[in-house]
C-alpha cells in the first residue's frame, strides 16, 4: 500500500517541479542538475553514499531513471551491501554473472517508501526556493538605478509592498517615499531600484522615489538630448517633494541645455513635477568655475560678491538686503539645495553701505557671548547683523528662527548693549 502511494506521488512531484520551471524559465541544464542533485541527496541518506548510483533525468518526457552499480564478490564476503553483492544473489538476477563483474540494476524509487518520497519533496522544494532566489537576485542586481513600475499590494507604516509583472515582491521603505505620496492597493507606482539586498540568499528589492537618480532617469526619459548624449546631467540636489536643483551641460554650442530640459512653457518638466508631487525643479547651467557655479546655484537671488575657500569648501556670499530672502528661500530650501549642489558650505551676508558698515556689526562678532547655533539660526532667516536682528519683530525671531522667547530676549539684550 505504501509503495503504491509512493508511486502515485512520484510523478506528481515531478509535475510540480516542471510547473515551477515553466513559470521561472529555468533552463534545461539547470533543471536536470537540480532534480538529479535532489535524488542523490535522498539516496545518500538512505544508503550512506550515492557514488555508485546513476541518475538519469529526462525533463522533456517528464520521467527519470535510477540505476545502482554493485561489485559481485564471493559468497560470504560482502562488506558493504550498498556497493557489493554476493555471487549467489547476483546469479539470481542473471546466471552469467561472475566474481569481479559489475552488476547494474534499475531502482524503483517508489519502493523506498513514503518517508523517502517526502524527503525528496523537501529537498527539491529547498533547491527550487534557492534557485528562485538566485534567479530573482540575478534579474535585478544589474538593474540597480533603473526605473521600474510596480503595483501596490500592501501598505504598512514603515514601508509599501509592491509586485512586478511576474509577482516578485519589491519594498518601498518610508524613508524612500516622497512625503506627499499616498498609496492605494492596486495602483501603479514608479520608482528606481535603489539596491538589491541578498542576506542569507533571500533577495530583497529596495526601491526609492527620493533618490536624485530617480529624477535623473525621469529627465533622461523626457529630454531626448540627454538620452542622445548631447546634454549631460552633472549634478542633482533634491529636497523630495519640495524642490530640486539640476545642473546641466551641453556638448553642442547650438543647444541651450536649460531650455532643452525645461521645454516650451515648461512642457518637458511638467510631467516630472507631477510625478514628484509638485516638486519644483530649477535647471541651471553647470560650470567648473566654482564662483560662477555658486552664483547660479543661488538663483533667483543675485549675488553682489563672494569669497571662496576652496580648501575647506566654504563660501561667503554677499547680497543686497532685498536679495537675502531670495537666496535663503522658504524654510532655507534655496541655500540648502545650493550647498548640496555645489558641495560648498554657503554663508549668506547682507551687503552694507559704508554708513551702515560703520554703525552695524556682523553677528559672528558676538560668538563669545551668543551660542553659534543661535547665530546660525538667525543667519538662516536672513539676519546676519546686530541691527538687523534688533529691528526685526520679536515674533519673527521666535517663530521663523525657531528660538525660545527667553533666548530671543537674551540675544536682544546682548546686541542692544553694544550700541548703548
Amino acid at each position: 500500500m505504501a509503495a503504491r502511494k509512493a508511486a502515485e506521488e512520484t510523478p506528481n512531484m515531478f509535475e510540480t517541479f516542471k510547473e515551477f520551471t515553466d513559470n521561472k524559465h529555468i533552463d534545461r541544464t539547470t533543471l536536470v542538475s537540480v532534480l538529479e542533485e535532489s535524488f542523490r541527496n535522498v539516496i545518500a541518506k538512505l544508503f550512506g553514499s550515492d557514488e555508485n548510483f546513476d541518475v538519469i533525468v529526462n525533463p522533456d518526457k517528464g520521467d527519470f531513471e535510477i540505476y545502482r552499480n554493485r561489485m559481485v564478490v564471493p559468497n560470504g564476503e560482502v562488506q558493504d551491501e550498498n556497493k557489493e553483492i554476493a555471487l549467489e544473489e547476483a546469479q539470481k538476477i542473471e546466471p552469467d554473472y561472475e566474481v569481479g563483474e559489475e552488476l547494474t540494476e534499475s531502482v524503483d524509487f517508489a519502493k523506498f517508501g513514503r518517508r523517502a518520497i517526502l524527503n525528496l519533496r523537501q529537498t527539491l522544494a529547498s533547491k527550487l526556493l534557492e534557485l528562485e532566489h538566485d534567479a530573482l537576485y540575478n534579474k535585478y542586481k544589474d538593474r540597480v538605478g533603473q526605473i521600474i513600475s510596480g503595483e501596490v499590494y500592501q501598505t504598512w507604516k514603515r514601508e509599501v509592498l509592491l509586485i512586478d509583472d511576474e509577482n516578485n515582491e519589491m519594498i518601498l521603505p518610508k524613508s524612500e517615499q516622497i512625503p506627499a505620496d499616498q498609496y492605494r492597493k492596486g495602483e501603479t507606482v514608479r520608482a528606481i531600484i535603489l539596491r538589491v539586498d541578498n542576506a542569507n540568499n533571500n533577495p530583497k528589492i529596495i526601491l526609492s522615489r527620493t533618490s536624485p537618480v530617480f529624477l535623473q532617469r525621469l529627465l533622461e526619459a523626457e529630454v531626448p538630448e540627454i538620452n542622445d548624449g548631447l546634454i549631460s546631467i552633472k549634478r542633482i540636489a533634491r529636497m523630495p517633494g519640495e524642490r530640486a536643483k539640476v545642473a546641466v551641460e551641453s556638448y553642442d554650442d547650438r543647444i541651450d541645455p536649460v531650455g532643452a530640459c525645461v521645454g516650451v512653457k515648461g512642457s518637458r518638466v511638467h510631467g516630472i513635477v507631477r510625478e514628484l508631487c509638485n516638486e519644483n525643479i530649477d535647471v541651471i547651467n553647470y560650470t567648473s568655475n566654482i564662483k560662477l557655479f555658486i552664483q547660479r546655484a543661488l538663483s533667483p537671488a543675485k549675488v553682489s560678491s563672494l569669497n571662496v575657500d576652496e580648501e575647506n569648501h566654504k563660501a561667503e556670499v554677499f547680497l543686497k538686503p532685498e536679495e537675502v530672502s531670495l537666496a535663503i528661500g522658504r524654510s532655507g530650501l534655496n541655500i540648502k539645495l545650493a550647498s548640496m549642489l555645489t558641495e560648498y558650505t554657503i554663508d549668506v551676508f547682507r551687503e552694507l553701505n559704508q554708513d551702515e558698515a560703520e554703525e552695524d556689526i556682523y553677528l559672528d562678532e558676538f560668538a563669545d557671548e551668543i551660542d553659534t547655533w543661535i547665530i546660525d539660526a538667525l543667519k538662516n532667516i536672513g539676519l546676519d547683523t546686530a541691527k538687523a536682528v534688533i529691528k526685526a519683530p520679536r515674533e519673527l525671531l521666535v517663530e521663523k528662527a525657531d528660538l525660545e522667547e527667553e533666548t530671543v530676549d537674551n540675544v536682544l539684550r546682548i546686541l542692544k548693549a553694544e550700541f548703548e
